[in-house]
């Protein structure tokens, strides 16, 4: 294990409250670390510094030096050193710490200063919390209530500005409710290289919009909304659907492309409403992509599998497993059955499919998924989660692409069962007529070509009805938690893949995670030291030596964000 290297120290002193903080550090990251609030709005941990709302403002001084000799001054009322403190405040968000530096976030003069900031916010603001989409999570309304005068002294008219301003497909804007902090224009010319928004006119008829003859339509365009500290920026898709305090928050996993950008579903009584980024520093910051954001709609879709089937029939989930065993056992010469397994499935569902796949001494295939990378947090590796089948040991070697090999072996009459887990075989490469040579029993959540032609169908969950880990193109293991139920019909992945393990062979093996983890430690090596419950909210970084030199997707060497050297493990 290589230890990163120690960031230089200095100390600071906060409030009374001595600290040491790496060098370069800001104020208002430095008093977090003291559990200090600096109430802010235009500055954000991953833009540039613009020290536009003021909010900010700090006392600062530094200790007393004597020009000629460079001697400390001492003050004789208190034996240690004076401190020079500067007659005006300072923002805190454009300081950076320096050795010996005394900061007052609380000071007559901050407080009378952050009122006066406050007050001008508020001056053309329109005091509508009650209607706004942005109650609850309102960073104005929070701060005007912690750091505000609590009456206003604006008796004038206020200037009215634009609402529902479409800005682009997926956001739209309430003009006169935006603080012009910026974050959404440097968001956009920063971090996604679009600089199409922008302030025109001056003082209180200040706009945002979008150049002449563009509109923000880029695939990141929602991370505006999340980063807009007030109801400015809205999304089109969530706008006034919930109040986002009756919403219950669960960690997830961006499953469109093998980055694994950190999630966050918001969901009520079994519906989901929206998605948001979660903050990993080491994987997607603070941002998430748009197309991300939708994939919860497919847990509602008109083409879920709720029924099993049996020969076009329902039936019961112990019937379709016999159904299934019968199948395992009138083709068990040598090559008859095959598995296809899938990049999208969890390490968990990978295990058992690797059990499965054992059991009946059956070749594995994964399906690929490969499109354009975007350099940032969509990877040229549609699939979330092909180290994971690596390191399970579902399949030991890349390529893999469209199923033509199985195809051809179907053709010849060596193949006569496929266990398809969650993939369209037509999809994938077979015909038609290749799929009517074979029995399949495929385990999915949605109707394809593949559940229509199966004899065995066995309805699972989405993403979003389980638990589980994936392992990213950084090979660091994340975990995600179920948001919502299945429907009902539907079963989860781990049960169903654990009763065909039994019925191939006999072999009982635990469906519930967390015991299943222990026999996941058990058997897997790069998996020894851990268990699901002390896998951290941020991911291990697993050791990638032993698939260094695979060919992985082009652009797949690409991370967002560098993986560090360290391995790290959970101990169990």
């Amino acid at each position: 294990m290589i230890a990163p290297a120690k960031p230089d120290l200095v100390t600071v002193n906060i409030d009374g409250k001595e600290i040491a903080v790496p060098k370069g550090t800001n104020v208002i990251e430095a008093a977090r670390l003291v559990n200090v609030d600096v109430p802010h709005y235009c500055y954000h941990p991953k833009l540039s510094i613009v020290g536009n709302c003021r909010m900010c403002l700090i006392e600062m001084g530094m200790p007393a030096v004597d020009p000629s000799t460079k001697a400390a001054i001492m003050d004789p009322a208190t034996g240690k050193q004076k401190i020079n403190w500067i007659p005006r405040p300072q923002i805190g968000c454009g300081t950076n710490v320096s050795p010996g530096l005394h900061v007052k976030t609380l000071s007559p003069m901050v407080k009378d200063a952050r009122e006066g900031v406050m007050e001008f916010l508020l001056i053309n603001h329109p005091l509508d919390c009650p209607i706004c989409d942005q109650a609850g999570e309102c960073k104005l309304q929070e701060q005007a209530t912690g750091y505000g005068r609590g009456y206003s002294r604006f008796i004038e008219q206020k200037n009215v500005k634009p609402k529902r301003t479409q800005l682009g497909p997926r956001v739209t804007l309430d003009d006169e409710r935006c603080i012009l902090c910026s974050r959404c224009i440097r968001f956009s010319k920063e971090i996604v290289k679009d600089d199409v928004l922008g302030f025109v006119d001056r003082g209180s008829y200040s706009t945002l919009t979008c150049y002449p003859g563009k509109k923000l339509e880029n695939n990141y365009s929602l991370n505006t909304v999340d980063i807009c500290p007030v109801g400015a920026l809205t999304s089109s898709d969530f706008r006034f659907k919930m109040r986002v305090w009756f919403l219950k928050q669960t960690n997830a996993i961006d499953t469109e492309s093998s980055v694994g950008a950190n999630t966050v579903v918001w969901s009520r009584e079994g519906v989901i409403y929206r998605i948001t980024p979660r903050r990993n520093d080491d994987v997607n910051d603070t941002w998430l992509a748009d197309s991300a954001r939708v994939l919860f709609k497919a847990v509602k879709a008109s083409d879920r599998l709720t029924a099993i089937k049996i020969n076009g029939t329902d039936g019961a989930l112990d019937v379709a497993v016999n159904a299934a065993a019968e199948l395992f056992k009138s083709n068990s010469a040598p090559g008859a059955i095959a598995v296809v397994g899938s990049g999208r499935s969890s390490v968990e569902e990978q295990f058992l499919t690797r059990k499965l796949a054992d059991a009946l001494k059956a070749s594995t295939q994964l399906v690929s998924r490969v499109g354009q990378g975007d350099q940032l947090l969509i990877s040229a590796d549609r699939n979330p989660n092909v180290r994971g089948a690596l390191v399970t040991g579902l399949i030991t070697a890349l390529p893999f692409g469209e199923l033509t090999g199985l195809g051809a072996q179907i053709d010849a009459g060596k193949v006569k069962v496929i266990v398809a887990i969650n993939e369209d075989l037509a999809a994938a490469g077979l015909t038609s007529a290749q799929l009517t040579k074979v029995s399949v029993v495929y385990l999915g959540s949605h109707f394809n070509a593949s559940s229509a032609a199966a004899k065995v169908v066995l309805p699972t969950l989405s993403p979003f009805e389980k638990s589980g880990t994936f392992v990213n193109q950084q090979f660091r293991i994340q975990k995600f938690f179920k948001a919502v139920p299945g429907p009902v019909g539907a079963t989860d992945d781990l049960m169903v893949l654990a009763k065909l393990v039994t019925a191939a062979a006999g072999l009982t093996l635990p469906a519930e995670i967390n015991a299943l983890w222990k026999v996941i430690a058990a058997e897997v090596p790069a998996l020894g030291t851990m268990a699901f419950a002390n896998l951290p909210e941020t991911g291990l970084l697993l050791d990638a030596t032993p698939f260094a030199a695979l060919p992985f997707a082009e652009g797949e060497t690409l991370h967002y964000k560098p993986a560090q050297p360290a391995v790290a493990a959970a101990t169990a």
